[in-house]
């Protein structure tokens, strides 16, 4: 049984949109994006960014944390991270400046990372129960921290009772829940994440492109559709604040020739707007970020109604590689420019999510050899970018781990962290830092981007602006003090935040010593 017919019909404005960009292949090179003038845009955010700052005194760093549950905190000593640990934690997230956590999936499966699920409304034993999760959502609301939880809404486990019941009976109802092989199918085909799309059932060949354990949903079901939204409305009404989105793009990029196309990222986007319609009618202020890890041609169009914001992977690719390097690139332009797009397609309503790392990537600390002044010239770079930053748990206080996933996913260091928590000069006490500097200056948490040069490439530069406020951040990323002019368009500005009381100022010449960072204003 193949798909049914397309639900939703492309819009042929974005699709059109989508292919100009999509004839730029490099990113970060010298293209022109739709719609875009000669000399590039200085872009800014709208939508969900003007969330971040609340009356004064009560301001969002609009900073998130990434926790794999199970290796973060375990309060029953049975080895295994649970509910009731990260409520012991909440004090720890909240003094680190975080305004909400973001949580790995909670619900049974089979494999220890939990995106093959197996019931949908059910937290893992392993986990704790749901009286637990429901003080868990209390407490970090008492604390003014939101909660998002990991959804996964591409595909099942193999041992989810729909599928065992498609599987083993062609005739059953939850038959076409799934994507089968019909006559004419190359069952050896590849899939778009690269091996075999298509794995042997008792009663026919299903759809699985990430491996055979994770059947792929159909959908062209409005059944699936369905049942998505009710599964999320029923969280929602346990409190939580929104969902991060896995796989987001591959409801439809199955194969590769699907790969980056914009008819395709539209069918995408279509199925994810029709999912948060059904949102916001329980929750109208829920916040969904999703999982496209492609190019901003290919994000653009979940921004369009869909989506609050997409994880900005070639930009944490980007944050990492200069901080290792020690050679800034001209940021504030090439995110301006990416964010003058996003502007465009989503109507002003976007907001990015920008991060370093997450559970799937080798650690942050790993990638700079274990250098923790560039992880600290990192962090800086990170904090003070445009949108929601997201921090993986552990990346606060230098964490290690290499692929396999195993290793990226190990137990929280906390005897680590209680003896950083004491040292000023600390990894995770300048995390801290830069987190609070968030929540002291609202065009940090929010607003734009623009280009500044300094002629120095061992200092990255950028203009951050909201309203009528510029502030110019200064990132040394080099291993000497360095000495830069802050040049005219930033006469009269003075040192409003440092990591370090020996940045000085003077004469129009910032100097800033190893790994350090400031905020002119």
């Amino acid at each position: 049984m193949s798909r049914r017919r397309d639900l939703f019909r492309p819009r042929t404005w974005l699709v059109a949109a989508g292919a100009v960009l999509l004839a730029a292949a490099v990113v970060w090179g010298p293209f022109r994006l739709p719609g875009e003038r000669p000399g590039g845009a200085a872009g800014g955010q709208a939508g969900n960014a003007g969330r971040a700052v609340d009356a004064v005194g009560e301001r969002d760093s609009n900073a998130f944390y990434e926790i794999f549950v199970r290796a973060f905190r375990d309060s029953d000593g049975d080895g295994i991270g649970d509910l009731n640990g990260i409520t012991e934690k909440l004090d720890y997230v909240r003094d680190m400046g975080f305004a909400g956590i973001w949580l790995t999936p909670i619900h049974p499966s089979p494999s220890d990372h939990g995106y093959d699920v197996t019931d949908y409304y059910a937290i893992h034993p392993d986990f704790g129960t749901m009286e637990d999760f429901e003080r868990l959502v209390r407490e970090a609301h008492a604390r003014n921290i939101r909660v998002i939880l990991d959804l996964v809404a591409n595909h099942t486990s193999s041992r989810h009772p729909w599928f065992l019941e498609a599987s083993r009976n062609p005739d059953s109802p939850k038959r076409d829940w799934y994507v089968w092989a019909d006559e004419n199918t190359n069952l050896s085909a590849a899939g778009a994440v690269g091996g075999r799309a298509w794995h042997p059932a008792a009663a026919g060949h299903y759809l699985g492109i990430f491996w055979e354990g994770m059947p792929d949903l159909n959908p062209d079901n409005p059944e699936v559709l369905e049942e998505m939204i009710r599964i999320a409305r029923f969280w929602l009404e346990k409190g939580v604040d929104g969902f991060r989105l896995d796989a987001a793009k591959h409801l439809y990029e199955n194969f590769p020739h699907e790969t980056g196309k914009p008819a395709v990222a539209e069918k995408n986007a279509a199925w994810w707007r029709a999912f948060r319609a059904g949102l916001e009618e329980v929750r109208p202020d829920v916040y969904l970020v999703g999982e496209v890890w492609d190019a901003p041609s290919v994000i653009g169009p979940f921004l369009d109604g869909a989506f609050d914001a997409a994880f900005n992977f070639d930009l944490a690719g980007r944050l990492v590689a200069m901080a290792k390097s020690g050679e800034a690139v001209d940021i504030g332009h090439a995110v301006s420019r990416i964010h003058a797009y996003y502007d465009r397609v989503s109507g002003g309503a976007f907001e990015d999510a920008v991060f370093l790392s997450n559970h799937d990537q080798n650690r942050v600390m790993s990638q700079l050899g274990g250098h923790p002044g560039r992880a600290k010239a990192a962090a800086a770079l990170l904090l003070t970018m445009p949108g929601k930053a997201y921090v993986y748990y552990g990346e606060e206080i230098g964490m290690e781990g290499m692929k396999p996933d195993e290793n990226l996913r190990r137990p929280m260091r906390w005897e680590i962290a209680e003896a950083q928590a004491a040292d000023p000069d600390s990894l995770l006490n300048r995390y801290r830092t830069l987190i609070h500097w968030r929540k002291k200056e609202p065009a940090l948490a929010g607003g734009g981007i623009a280009s500044h040069a300094t002629g120095n490439d061992r200092v990255a530069s950028y203009w951050r602006i909201r309203g009528d406020e510029r502030l110019l951040v200064l990132v040394n990323l080099s291993a000497e003090t360095e000495r830069v002019p802050v040049g005219e368009d930033a006469a009269g500005l003075d040192i409003a935040l440092a990591t370090s009381t020996d940045v000085r100022l003077s004469d129009g010449v910032a100097e800033l010593p190893p790994f350090e960072a400031a905020v002119l204003k």
